[in-house]
């Protein structure tokens, strides 16, 4: 009797797994038509973990033209991503999901991640309520990295929709004896990490970027919220480090620049 009552709550268990990885493989697969550089999922997709990279889903300033269906926020997406965990997982003991998880500021989901990654911000086009919702987030605790955006034109971009973030806090240099650039690397040797472009061009800058830029906001108690790297492509060199020809030293520091954030992000 008792296996016969046994047998079925046992397929009521499995049922209720298979159910949960069939979720959880259709939420990453949800953006697969956004995706601009496809990864393959790992087969720990579903692991649960201390930390998962989370990428922020906003709106573009065109939703036309180079971007089409996709908006800026998937550059590099999925595969920068990975790429990069695979180095969080491989040079540090935190326990880091395998993949990327999309968070947008339509919902409190945000909120469950302490650091939060954010490309091509010069394109980016925040309305007011998802400003208020990423001030909250920011305020709480959380923190937010901004990367690949270049020039005049992209900051100013970029900063049209920071204010409606934090009109009354300014955006400064994050100074070279700050915890953030010695919280596990020492990075007092920083310098322009240049994208993919780079092949094409001749140069690491593009547009009037010439000069990277490592900036922050800082809230009331002195602890960084937003690290801004503009004119500097740190995910192109996530995500080309398997390239033989892109240069090593490129690669190195965009790993110790996101580890570093991602560890300041979790102690501070």
């Amino acid at each position: 009797m008792r296996a016969r009552t046994f047998t079925p709550v046992v397929l009521l268990l499995l049922a209720a797994v298979c159910a949960a990885l069939a979720l959880q493989e259709s939420k990453l697969r949800y953006f697969l038509r956004e995706e601009d550089n496809p990864a393959p999922i790992p087969p720990d997709a579903n692991e649960k973990t201390e930390f998962a990279f989370a990428r922020l889903r906003y709106n573009s300033i065109r939703s036309g033209g180079y971007w089409g269906f996709r908006g800026s926020w998937t550059t590099d997406y999925p595969k920068a991503d990975r790429q990069f965990v695979q180095g969080v997982r491989r040079l540090t003991r935190i326990h880091t999901r395998s993949v990327e998880q999309v968070v947008d500021l339509e919902s409190d989901d945000i909120f469950n991640y302490p650091f939060v990654y954010a490309v091509e911000t010069g394109h980016w086009d925040l309305t007011d309520a998802h400003a208020k919702k990423l001030r909250e987030y920011l305020l709480r605790g959380g923190f937010l990295m901004t990367d690949d955006f270049h020039g005049t034109w992209e900051w100013d971009i970029f900063m049209s929709s920071l204010r409606r973030v934090f009109p009354d806090r300014p955006v400064v240099d994050i100074g070279n004896d700050d915890a953030i650039f010695h919280v596990l690397y020492d990075l007092d040797e920083r310098f322009q990490v240049p994208g993919i472009i780079m092949f094409r061009t001749g140069v690491t800058y593009e547009q009037d970027g010439v000069e990277p830029l490592w900036r922050g906001i800082y809230d009331d108690r002195g602890r960084l919220m937003v690290a801004i790297c503009a004119n500097m492509d740190l995910g192109d060199a996530w995500e080309w480090a398997d390239m033989p020809q892109y240069p090593e030293r490129y690669a190195s520091l965009a790993y110790r620049v996101g580890i570093n954030y991602i560890i300041y992000s979790m102690t501070h």
